[in-house]
């Protein structure tokens, strides 16, 4: 009778494992494409409006916030892989594509792979959910700081890269204008401005999400991860 009983609830486990897995593959698919759709369709306009003058970044970037909200919506798999599909999807509508979906990929990844391995490091809990954990305000705040200070220091290194190689031509024209330092150009420019701009789409990266999936108690509802 034991026997039997350990293996029903072995089967049940098995089962719950496979229905959270599609349910992350579906998560991120869908999660995936609404990234395209706004990428194709509503960012190109919205960029026009919101860039930070003379770089070509949105000062609120709509598509890293939706690959935020599917990690924190549905787990690690599923965030990582909506980061891949948004940014694969991208390609054939973005003007700057191979380098910008890259550089987005980049910075979100950056982002939000801390909090992804130190999730990790929690021993299975019964009854406590992984999302609970990065619920928590105190670790959101911890692992949201080294995944800022990550993107960083990933970003200004590839943006010096790209802006000494591939745009080496327009490098003059990247300025600290935003900051009121117009004379400000080039490899300096990008050594001050891209930490200060990455720290702000960090915060608001991880801040609106936050909110919207946790806040709206959206986490409990669905119970995913």
């Amino acid at each position: 009778m034991q026997v039997k009983i350990k293996e029903t609830k072995e089967k049940e486990a098995k089962r719950s494992i496979r229905s959270q897995t599609t349910l992350q593959i579906s998560g991120a698919a869908l999660f995936g494409a609404l990234s395209i759709v706004v990428g194709a369709l509503i960012t190109p306009t919205l960029t026009e409006l919101l860039r930070v003058p003379g770089w070509h970044i949105a000062i609120i970037d709509l598509i890293s916030l939706i690959w935020v909200t599917c990690f924190f919506l549905f787990g690690e798999k599923a965030g990582l892989l909506c980061c891949v599909i948004g940014a694969l999807g991208l390609m054939p509508f973005d003007t700057t594509a191979p380098i910008g979906p890259l550089m987005k990929l980049a910075a979100t990844v950056s982002l939000i792979i801390v909090p992804i391995l130190f999730l990790k490091l929690y021993r299975k809990e019964e009854g406590i959910r992984k999302s609970q954990k990065l619920k928590n305000p105190r670790n959101i705040i911890i692992y949201g700081l080294l995944g800022t200070a990550l993107r960083i220091i990933i970003m200004l290194l590839l943006n010096i890269l790209i802006g000494l190689t591939i745009y080496s031509m327009f490098l003059d024209s990247i300025t600290l204008e935003f900051m009121g330092l117009p004379g400000i150009t080039g490899i300096t420019a990008i050594i001050i401005g891209a930490p200060i701009i990455n720290a702000w789409q960090s915060g608001l990266d991880l801040i609106i999400p936050y909110i919207i999936v946790f806040g709206t108690k959206l986490d409990q509802k669905y119970e995913i991860w």
